[in-house]
């Protein structure tokens, strides 16, 4: 029965790894292809429906860690999922003045490269019992650079809509109301970006770590 369950466990984690690993291809070829074709204006409106798609399926990721599927904490992957998610949909989707601003390119470019050799790594690792040495070292190097390039799109793009978000008054909740509730969200934005100061060192740090044991581990056996 165990053996059973760990076959399904594999072949699960395998289709899960590529499907998503398909859909972040669509949003690099895309916004490459919208690039050269016609400029960083319309990056947005070419990914917007993958791009939605393959971010919004890594809220698995957080059940992955809740029920054992996967050995990565929840504690890591939960900040990295939902400051996606709020820049997916409560930044992008939601604020129409911003879509068009180079950094979208440059995020989404960012994002695209880093989940697809993270996919494809974890969808070998699942289908193989293995990944080349290469694509190891990719794994856990290219961050190096695009962790930063895509933290500054991230802050970047989140100041650049806060005048939108304070006019517009999308998703603040005002009293009085039956539930007797308020929220600002301009204020729970300005807080995000906050975070995002002792945050990011903090995982850029933790990722070195992993870094560290990862490929020392590749080169002890």
């Amino acid at each position: 029965m165990a053996s059973f369950l760990s076959i399904i466990r594999r072949v699960y984690l395998t289709l899960y790894n590529w499907i998503v690993f398909a859909g972040w291809a669509q949003v690099l070829y895309f916004a490459v292809k919208t690039l050269k074709e016609t400029g960083h204006e319309d990056v947005y409106d070419a990914v917007e429906k993958p791009l939605q798609l393959a971010q919004t399926a890594a809220v698995l990721e957080i059940f992955h860690g809740l029920v054992g599927l996967v050995r990565s904490p929840v504690s890591a992957t939960l900040p990295q999922i939902g400051s996606r998610l709020f820049l997916t949909w409560g930044i992008l989707y939601s604020f129409p003045e911003v879509q068009s601003h180079f950094l979208v390119a440059s995020l989404v470019i960012s994002w695209s490269i880093t989940e697809i050799i993270r996919y494809s790594f974890f969808g070998l690792k699942e289908a193989l019992g293995f990944a080349p040495s290469w694509h190891l070292w990719l794994r856990y190097s290219s961050f190096l650079v695009l962790y930063p390039t895509g933290i500054t799109s991230e802050v970047g793009l989140i100041y650049l809509a806060l005048p939108h978000i304070k006019t517009s008054e999308m998703y603040s909740v005002r009293m009085p109301n039956t539930l007797n509730f308020s929220f600002d969200f301009f204020y729970a934005t300005i807080l995000v970006l906050a975070i995002y100061v002792p945050g990011s060192p903090h995982m850029y740090r933790y990722m070195l770590g992993q870094r560290k044991r990862a490929l020392s581990k590749s080169k002890r056996e």
